[in-house]
């Protein structure tokens, strides 16, 4: 395992240095079919992952978001994002990651997440306790047993559909206060005991994969809004909780 962590910082390592040079200059940015932007770091940063990843371990596959897969027989394979917030990254905000996972199968086992301008770094591994590295803040989920006392976070608000709206208004509701953005840097924070819950639609495998290992490193929990384990051919849905005991009244309200 400390071979594929070792690799796995690596990756967001190169990807990071990729990056930097970009952030806060007057990049162009395409438009993918979905309409989400995309800009030479992404591709530069993914390219830079593939070449670490592929050096060290010439048997696995890899699945980037901008470059699709490699080796698809293969067992185990590598899961990349190279930046989880493009349009946090493109208007200067420094909410952004890198994400790298490691699936085994279907089952996440290794995850980074990594914010390559403020240097703080999670890393999750199944079985183990997340670590973090960063001037601010110690890994773990923070003790909150009721959604009233819970702090809510989603991305934006036209990621849902009309039902996922409806649903997630319910849920809304009954918690403290909402607070919006973040992309994967809130699930960070959720594993910093900063956030308690967030649920959000339409996740793909590289926006989730590395998630699941930090956060369930660091106690928390981690299912789509069915409470199922989340699945590379799931519908995307995702609903993090930082205390278990918050999961089944989360999804009483997005299910009902």
């Amino acid at each position: 395992m400390q071979d594929l962590i070792a690799a796995a910082e690596a990756a967001a390592d190169v990807a990071g240095a990729a990056i930097r040079p970009f952030y806060r200059q007057r990049i162009n940015a395409d438009l993918k079919l979905d309409t989400s932007p995309v800009t030479i770091a992404d591709r530069t940063a993914e390219l830079a992952m593939r070449a670490v990843l592929s050096q060290r371990f010439p048997e696995h596959g890899i699945l980037g978001e901008e470059f699709g897969l490699d080796r698809p027989a293969a067992r185990r394979r590598w899961v990349l994002d190279p930046i989880d917030g493009t349009r946090a990254f493109i208007t200067g905000r420094p909410t952004f990651g890198i994400l790298v996972a490691l699936l085994d199968g279907d089952t996440p086992i290794l995850g980074v997440i990594d914010q390559p301008i403020t240097g703080e770094r999670w890393i999750g591994v199944a079985g183990q306790p997340t670590r973090f590295r960063g001037a601010h803040g110690q890994p773990g989920c923070r003790p909150c047993p009721s959604l009233d006392q819970a702090e809510l976070s989603c991305t934006a608000p036209e990621i849902f559909n009309l039902g996922q709206t409806t649903a997630w208004q319910r849920l809304a509701a009954a918690t403290r206060r909402t607070s919006w953005g973040g992309d994967c840097y809130a699930y960070g924070l959720l594993a910093l005991g900063a956030i308690d819950i967030i649920a959000e639609p339409g996740l793909k495998v590289w926006d989730w994969a590395a998630l699941v290992p930090v956060i369930e490193g660091a106690g928390g929990r981690v299912t789509d809004w069915q409470g199922r384990p989340m699945h590379p051919d799931g519908d995307g849905s995702t609903l993090a909780v930082g205390d278990p005991a918050l999961l089944a009244p989360a999804l009483a309200l997005l299910a009902a």
